[in-house]
C-alpha cells in the first residue's frame, strides 16, 4: 500500500516527534542538547519556521513548530538532522544514523489543541529544572521562560497570547494549565495523531483539511465498510 503524502499546512502549528534509534543515545550530555537547540533555532530562521516548544528526551525529540510554507517543515528537520548528526559524530568519534526513520508530525487545530500540545512537550521533562537550551523549553519560572525565549528565538503562538492581556496574566494562566496537567487520554490522542501523520483536530476541522489536501486527515474507523445490508431470501429460489 502506497504511503500517504505528509500532511503539512502552512501557517498552522504542528506537533513533531523525531524518534531515536533504539539503544543509541542521541544526547550524551548538556553540550549535545545545547548544540541541538542552537542548530534547531538557526535552521528555523533559515527555513521559515517558528519553534514554539521542544523537549529533548532520551528516546525522542518533541517539538511544536509552525512552518511558513508546507515544504519548510521537512526542510527544517532535514537541516537539523544533517548538521546535528555530523557534529555529534565529530565530537564522539562515532558514525551511522541516530534516528529511527522519518520524523512524525500532526497538524494541530488552533486553540485548545495547540495549548495541549505545548503542555505535552513542556511537561515531558518531568518538571525538572533545566537550562534554557539543555533538555527543554519549559520553565518553572514563566517570566524567565519568556525573557530567555526572546533572546533564543522561541516564539509564543497566538494561543499563549490569548491567555491574558498582560505578561503576568498569561504566565498565571499557563502556570495553572501546567499545574492541572494534561489528561492521559489527551496525551495518547496527541501522540497517536503525531505518530500516524494525522491531524489532531475535531471532525469538522479534519474534514476540511482532508478536502483541501486530497488525502485523509484522520484514520478510518475500524470495522467493515458501510453499505446496503444483505438480507436472506426467504422466498425460495
Amino acid at each position: 500500500m502506497a504511503r500517504l503524502p505528509r500532511l503539512v499546512v502552512a501557517g498552522l502549528a504542528h506537533g513533531v516527534v523525531q524518534p531515536a534509534l533504539a539503544g543509541r543515545p542521541v544526547f550524551v550530555d548538556a553540550t549535545d542538547r545545547d548544540h541541538y537547540v542552537a542548530t534547531l533555532l538557526h535552521a528555523a530562521a533559515t527555513e521559515g519556521c517558528q519553534v514554539h516548544a521542544w523537549a529533548l528526551l532520551d528516546d525522542e525529540v518533541r517539538l511544536v513548530v509552525t512552518p511558513d510554507t508546507a515544504p519548510a517543515l521537512a526542510r527544517l528537520l532535514q537541516a537539523v538532522g544533517r548538521r546535528y548528526v555530523s557534529a555529534y559524530h565529530r565530537r564522539h568519534g562515532s558514525s551511522g544514523t541516530l534516528w529511527n526513520g522519518r520524523f512524525r508530525s500532526a497538524v494541530l487545530e488552533p486553540g485548545a489543541t495547540v495549548l495541549d500540545a505545548l503542555l505535552w512537550v513542556d511537561s515531558a521533562q518531568g518538571g525538572m529544572e533545566t537550562t534554557f537550551t539543555s533538555g527543554g523549553s519549559a520553565r518553572t519560572s514563566l517570566s524567565q521562560r519568556r525573557n530567555n525565549a526572546a533572546r533564543a528565538g522561541l516564539v509564543d503562538p497566538p494561543e499563549i497570547w490569548s491567555l491574558g492581556n498582560t505578561p503576568f496574566e498569561r504566565e498565571a494562566a499557563y502556570a495553572a494549565l501546567v499545574a492541572s496537567g494534561l489528561a492521559r487520554s489527551r496525551e495518547l490522542w496527541l501522540r497517536k495523531a503525531v505518530m500516524g501523520g494525522w491531524a489532531a483536530a475535531s471532525e469538522p476541522f479534519a474534514a476540511a483539511l482532508a478536502s483541501a489536501a486530497a488525502r485523509p486527515a484522520r484514520p478510518r474507523r475500524a470495522g467493515r465498510p458501510h453499505g446496503p445490508r444483505r438480507t436472506e431470501n426467504t422466498d425460495g429460489p
